[in-house]
C-alpha cells in the first residue's frame, strides 16, 4: 500500500511550486512503487497504451528533459535541447533515458530517483528570470518544477492502476500545481480528483472528462490571451 499524505479536500493552501516539491513527489512515488509485491511491470498502465515499466521510464525521461531544458547557459527559446529520442518498440514512448532491464525494478526506480534529483537541483540553482522552451509555453524554473510534479503524480496514478496500488498524493501539492499550470480548473472541488480531471483521467461532478487538455507553462503575467 502507498503512503498517503493529507486528504484530497479543497481547503489546501496555495504557494509556489519548488524544488522541494519535486523531491517530495518523486520520493513518494518511489516509496509507493517499492511497496509493490511482485509487480507485473508488463501490465498496462491505466488508460495508457504503455506498460508500467515503460511509463516509469517515460516519467524519468520527462524529469530529465525538463532539467535539460534549463541547463544551458542560454536555454533554447523555440525548440527542445537536441537529444536523440528513440523508441524501444513501435508504439512505445520516445525517450532519451532508458533503464537497464538487467538491473530489474530496483534499477528502474534508481533511474527515476536520479532524474528527479537532477530536476530538483537545476530548479534550485536556476535564476527565476530564466525561460526555456516548452510546447505549452516558455517556462521559468517554477514552471518546470510544476510540470515535473504533475508528470510524477499523474503517471504514478497510471502505474498504480496497472500494479493494483493505492496512490493519493496530498491535496496541498495538487493545489499548488493546479494553480500554477491549470488556470481554468475548478477551484471548489477536491484537489487530487481535479488534477486527474485536468489531465484527462477522470470526471468531476458537472465537469465531463476532458478529451483534450493542456497546461500553461509560462508564468501567469506572461501568458498570451
Amino acid at each position: 500500500m502507498s503512503e498517503t499524505h493529507g486528504a484530497s479536500g479543497s481547503s489546501a493552501t496555495g504557494g509556489s511550486v519548488t524544488a522541494a516539491d519535486v523531491e517530495h513527489a518523486v520520493r513518494l512515488a518511489v516509496a509507493t512503487l517499492r511497496g509493490a509485491r511482485a509487480p507485473d511491470w508488463g501490465a498496462r498502465a491505466g488508460s495508457l497504451e504503455w506498460d508500467c515499466w515503460e511509463t516509469v521510464e517515460h516519467l524519468a525521461d520527462d524529469l530529465f528533459s525538463y532539467a535539460a531544458q534549463l541547463g544551458p547557459q542560454k536555454p533554447p527559446s523555440d525548440t527542445h535541447v537536441p537529444f536523440v529520442w528513440s523508441r524501444r518498440k513501435p508504439g512505445g514512448p520516445a525517450n532519451v533515458v532508458f533503464a537497464d532491464r538487467a538491473a530489474g525494478p530496483a534499477g528502474l526506480l534508481q533511474v527515476l530517483e536520479a532524474c528527479g534529483a537532477l530536476l530538483a537541483a537545476v530548479v534550485r540553482t536556476t535564476p527565476p528570470t530564466v525561460r526555456s522552451h516548452h510546447v505549452f509555453g516558455a517556462a521559468d524554473p517554477e514552471g518546470f518544477a510544476a510540470m515535473g510534479v504533475v508528470e510524477t503524480l499523474v503517471h504514478l496514478h497510471d502505474v498504480a492502476e496497472g500494479l493494483g496500488l493505492a496512490w493519493t498524493p496530498d491535496a496541498a501539492l495538487c493545489d499548488r500545481v493546479l494553480t500554477r499550470l491549470f488556470p481554468d480548473a475548478p477551484t471548489d472541488t477536491p484537489r487530487w480528483p481535479t488534477l486527474l480531471w485536468a489531465t484527462g483521467r477522470a470526471d468531476l461532478p458537472d465537469h465531463p472528462r476532458l478529451t483534450r487538455w493542456r497546461w500553461y507553462g509560462a508564468p501567469a503575467h506572461e501568458r498570451r490571451p
